[in-house]
């Protein structure tokens, strides 16, 4: 399954009634996500700053930055899923310029996640985005 458009992920959540159905929504989505080979979960590709373990693999193809991302914990997978959902499959200055902090307000979503997860989604969006500078230089 691909995954839905950033645009379209704010859409849909805006669908739903609660949290709840929010959060189970949020949770499907990281069910989509295929994950990585136990193989491909090793330190270097650990993302510090999360509190969950979480694995991030990149690679450029044609100009554009492509993610495998996986984790131990399924809500942290479906968080995975909305930054996927921003920055995967886009240009390096595509994830530079997109306003992850807009898209994360029109989602409400910090609101309703704990403040360690939330440092950790800053620290996974941080390491995409250095991720992107490097390739630029």
């Amino acid at each position: 399954m691909q995954l839905p458009s950033s645009e379209e992920i704010v859409d849909d959540l805006a669908f739903f009634d609660d949290w709840e159905q929010r959060y189970q929504y949020i949770i499907d989505l990281g069910k989509a996500i295929p994950g990585l080979a136990e193989n491909e979960r090793t330190p270097d590709r650990l993302v510090k700053g999360c509190q969950s373990s979480v694995w991030l693999v990149s690679r450029i193809e044609n100009g554009l930055v492509s993610f495998d991302v996986d984790s131990d914990a399924v809500i942290v997978q479906g968080l995975l899923a909305l930054v996927l959902a921003a920055y995967n499959n886009k240009t390096p200055k595509q994830i530079l310029d997109f306003d992850i902090e807009g898209y994360f307000q029109a989602l409400d979503l910090e609101r309703h996640i704990t403040p360690t997860r939330g440092n950790g989604l800053r620290a996974i969006v941080a390491k995409i985005q250095e991720l992107a500078r490097r390739s630029i230089n």
